[in-house]
């Protein structure tokens, strides 16, 4: 590889044979060279291989402003999170955690806290993320020696789980809405019914799980009809109070439902509130 340009003695941008240009980071490893030299293999500790052309220049950006060592830990945090979560992150997720990471520092060092709203939501309806985030502020703490609030777990979980829904431009992209408009289904399905749901059943699991992927197809655009509306039909006779609480739901959002989509929504209301009340 041969470096292109030189960030500072611990970062620099290299190309291989193929013209491909790659973010590569190891302590000393511009120290006394030159942009047209080759790198020194043995002094490479990261590589970052950036696909999207517009993540690939503002993370370029960043590296101008933000230190290295703040980078480096952003890197271990989301290798590790690809690892444990097994899901493809984008790669805007180096440009949104490194830029969160360097303003939370800035603001740990003015003694300003960044507390999340969410927090609760989040460690609740994202646990895999969450449990990425508690383990990312051990790395911060054991490798840049701050001790950042429990909240932001719940921060860099938003970030991991957005970095998962590849950029979309719906409005139930962002993940933070879709944790708020989460509970606010919940809350009309208890106030319908004037109950408390059992949040150990395996139903009330089950549900939240179909609300996460329920946003995704949504998000997605994804559209499914059930070729006869039979089942529906059958289902909005016999679970009549469900089905008109999933017509709130439908009407809260502010979007039209697929036959499918009315269906399963109702079954799932029904199973909930069945653990609840029978």
């Amino acid at each position: 590889m041969i470096i292109q340009k030189i960030f500072n003695n611990n970062a620099i941008i290299a190309s291989d044979p193929g013209k491909r240009e790659f973010v590569v980071m190891g302590r000393g490893i511009a120290f006394k060279k030159s942009a047209g030299e080759p790198v020194d293999k043995s002094l490479i500790e990261k590589i970052f291989v950036l696909q999207q052309k517009e993540a690939s220049e503002k993370f370029k950006l960043l590296l101008e402003d933000v230190p290295p060592e703040y980078i480096s830990v952003c890197y271990d945090i989301i290798e590790y999170g690809k690892n444990n979560l097994e899901v493809t992150l984008s790669d805007y997720i180096y440009v949104t955690l490194t830029d969160h990471l360097n303003n939370a520092m800035k603001m740990y060092e003015d003694g300003i806290f960044n507390t999340n709203p969410l927090s609760w939501e989040i460690r609740r309806f994202y646990p895999k993320e969450y449990r990425v985030g508690v383990k990312a502020l051990e790395f911060i703490e054991s490798m840049l020696g701050k001790k950042l609030p429990e909240d932001e777990a719940a921060n860099i979980a938003l970030h991991l789980v957005n970095a998962e829904l590849n950029g979309s431009s719906s409005k139930f992209h962002n993940v933070a809405v879709q944790a708020e408009k989460i509970q606010d289904i919940l809350n009309i399905i208890k106030y319908t019914y004037n109950i408390e749901l059992d949040e150990q059943s395996i139903s009330y699991e089950r549900f939240i799980t179909h609300l996460k992927f329920f946003f995704q197809r949504l998000l997605q655009a994804q559209k499914r009809w059930l070729e006869d509306d039979f089942l529906l039909q059958q289902v909005k006779s016999k679970y009549r109070r469900a089905y008109n609480c999933m017509l709130k739901i439908e009407k809260y959002l502010d979007t039209e439902l697929t036959d499918e989509e009315k269906l399963y929504l109702t079954i799932h209301i029904q199973r909930i509130t069945s653990d609840t009340t029978e």
